[in-house]
């Protein structure tokens, strides 16, 4: 499937596929949940990208390693559960900090920083794996 609209719309529906997989990470803030579907949304965007434009497309796109991508993921997971520690919480006990931002009360959680994580670990993982196999595919 490599016609003229496909690859033509396909940066377009890439871009409204990564900005639906933000709004899912973000839709459960306070709560958990939100951050692995949202990075199977952005994969599948990346994906889609792949096969209009080619690898080369999506790694430009990416501009960072997918295993890097990965590994500051983790990190950013298990960095949610430090809060916890320095309170003497069990591991992973959700935080909640309130902040005033300009009249408008924001909340910054910890599992709002771990389903970051898990975003970043599932769109790296998947994206180097789908990497792989289209260069593998290709040769």
């Amino acid at each position: 499937m490599n016609t003229l609209i496909f690859r033509t719309f396909a940066p377009y529906l890439t871009s409204l596929m990564l900005l639906f997989s933000v709004f899912v990470l973000l839709r459960g803030h306070n709560e958990p949940g939100g951050g692995f579907i949202g990075g199977l949304i952005a994969v599948s965007a990346f994906a889609i990208l792949g096969i209009a434009k080619g690898v080369e497309s999506v790694r430009r796109s990416l501009r960072v390693h997918p295993i890097s991508i990965a590994a500051f993921g983790l990190v950013l997971a298990a960095a949610a559960g430090l809060p916890s520690l320095a309170s003497g919480t069990p591991f992973l006990t959700a935080h909640w900090l309130t902040i005033d931002l300009v009249g408008t009360k924001v909340d910054l959680s910890t599992p709002l920083v771990f389903d970051i994580g898990v975003y970043l670990v599932v769109l790296g993982s998947i994206s180097a794996i789908f990497l792989a196999l289209e260069d593998d595919g290709g040769a």
